[in-house]
């Protein structure tokens, strides 16, 4: 049987969102308190996925191997912590560029269910972007907009009520996540 995922943004839900972006491991912030959220979701039998959008890259701001070095750093900086990540995935395209990986398309969550043998029906995304919760809505998967990173922008802005769960923060969502799972 195929296990469900929690889809975890990156910037923004784990670390600090940037306006300029994460452009070296300096630059990194981890939000408070995730790495015990972390914890906490590393002991459920959910995988647990990173997909990021990194335009930095298409952009040429960054190279893609500094994306992709400053992304191993964190998930190795969240295992050293005590949490897992079963799978890390990162768009490195323009958002011009049309591709399929880059969110709100699904590709990065459609590639992770191939590839780790992932049930979209009852996995999760936590997500700080309206594009996010897009990417969720895509892929047949639950999304959970947190109110850090762009999440409290994009809530007052929204003209209409938002059709997804909103939660203050990761360990919030996870919250969300087990008790709706119960």
């Amino acid at each position: 049987m195929k296990r469900p995922a929690v889809f975890l943004d990156r910037d923004g839900v784990i670390n600090e969102n940037r306006a300029d972006y994460v452009k070296s491991w300096s630059e990194v912030k981890f939000l408070p308190a995730v790495f015990d959220a972390l914890r906490r979701l590393a002991e459920t039998d959910f995988a647990i996925v990173l997909v990021t959008n990194q335009s930095a890259v298409g952009r040429g701001i960054i190279s893609k191997e500094r994306a992709g070095s400053i992304n191993r750093q964190i998930v190795e900086t969240i295992r050293s912590q005590g949490g897992r990540v079963d799978g890390s995935y990162l768009c490195p395209h323009h958002p011009d560029d049309n591709c399929e990986c880059r969110k709100p398309r699904p590709g990065m969550l459609f590639q992770a269910a191939d590839e780790l043998g992932l049930n979209l029906d009852r996995s999760y995304f936590i997500g700080d972007a309206i594009t996010d919760m897009q990417a969720a809505d895509a892929a047949g998967v639950r999304g959970i907009l947190v109110l850090t990173g762009r999440g409290q922008s994009q809530t007052r802005e929204a003209r209409t009520p938002l059709p997804w769960p909103i939660a203050s923060d990761l360990g919030s969502a996870i919250d969300y996540i087990l008790n709706d799972r119960a």
